[in-house]
């Protein structure tokens, strides 16, 4: 297979180095040319919880002139529409593009491409990208993981030849109900990612400060019960059933639920959300596609949600400069938190 990453940053950019390292011919596509000069003469420096330096193949979109088997989509899915019919002249036919957006990005990548050429894939693990050519690897070794699956749960031979390419990063769990691994997913990054955002911190820091982590729950809660209005079962994360441990509805629950997020997240408390670290270059984020996704589901079948709309609200204004990523922001909860 011909395959390409397209959308580099951070977590592609590890990625490419662990399928690059395993001897399989990979492009590693992005538009951060001083990125795609850096790793091609020094190649990618993964740092953090491994450390390595592996020789990649790097080029911005304006040097493509190979045709693709397999595109993985690591950009950010604010231009999914233009960026993939702009990709139709690289890919050959039957062509499978795997998103590792965040959110729900099947919907926008089966338009173009169409539902036969979609796969999608959940990402239990964090990178954080560190100058040119050097990207953090911010969870264990021990505890990543890939879900793929298609949108129709079919299980076929091009999602195996796609799963025994990631294997060469980590384990993969091809899931029949992708949508519900897609929810789980998006319970994690709406909980932990909206609030990293919002405090300017990592996902440990979100989980271990009492005022914040109350935030963190009723996110957590309101994901929950959108999607069993919408009759979508979320599946567990690395065999861990999310739902079973911190839904609630009494006190008691309520109150174990609390205790256990900072657990649920340890092995990923370093992790800065990526909508974080645009946030940190004045760049607009994918917050609308991860707690307004919530916040769109929720309006649909009739689930309030406060908490991630309060999320957006602050994160909407921390683009256009009315906040700024602080610690600070947990005050504006004080209200929903009573």
């Amino acid at each position: 297979m011909k395959i390409a990453i397209y959308g580099a940053g951070s977590l592609g950019t590890v990625l490419g180095a662990y399928i690059s390292k395993a001897g399989v011919d990979i492009d590693l596509i992005t538009r951060n040319k001083d990125h795609v000069d850096a790793m091609n003469e020094n190649g990618a420096h993964i740092i953090g919880t491994v450390d390595m330096t592996v020789p990649v193949h790097a080029l911005t979109p304006d040097q493509l002139t190979e045709k693709y088997d397999l595109i993985i989509l690591m950009t950010k899915q604010l231009d999914n529409k233009n960026i993939l019919e702009n990709l139709k002249k690289n890919m050959n036919e039957g062509c499978i593009v795997c998103t590792m957006q965040n959110g729900l990005p099947e919907l926008s990548v089966s338009e173009v491409v169409g539902e036969d050429n979609t796969m999608g894939c959940s990402v239990a693990w964090g990178a954080t990208l560190h100058g040119h050519g050097v990207s953090e690897l911010t969870s264990e070794p021990d505890s990543l993981s890939f879900g793929l699956g298609r949108m129709n749960g079919q299980i076929d031979d091009k999602l195996m030849e796609v799963k025994k390419i990631l294997e060469l990063m980590c384990p993969v769990e091809v899931e029949e109900n992708f949508m519900g691994v897609r929810w789980s997913k998006l319970l994690i990054n709406s909980a932990f990612s909206g609030m990293s955002a919002v405090m300017g911190g990592t996902f440990g820091d979100a989980a271990e400060r009492k005022d914040s982590r109350v935030c963190c729950q009723g996110i957590i809660k309101e994901c929950i019960d959108v999607a069993k209005a919408a009759g979508i079962k979320i599946e567990p994360v690395q065999g861990k059933d999310i739902v079973k441990l911190l839904d609630f509805k009494g006190p008691i629950k309520k109150k174990i639920s609390n205790f256990l997020i900072p657990i649920c997240i340890k092995k990923h408390r370093l992790l800065k959300a990526s909508m974080l670290q645009d946030l940190e270059k004045g760049r607009k984020c994918e917050i609308d596609a991860i707690n307004g996704v919530v916040c769109a589901y929720g309006k649909k079948f009739g689930v309030p949600t406060p908490y991630n709309d309060m999320v957006c609200r602050i994160v909407h204004g921390i683009e256009d400069g009315k906040y700024t990523y602080s610690f600070d922001n947990v005050k504006l909860f004080a209200a929903l938190n009573k």
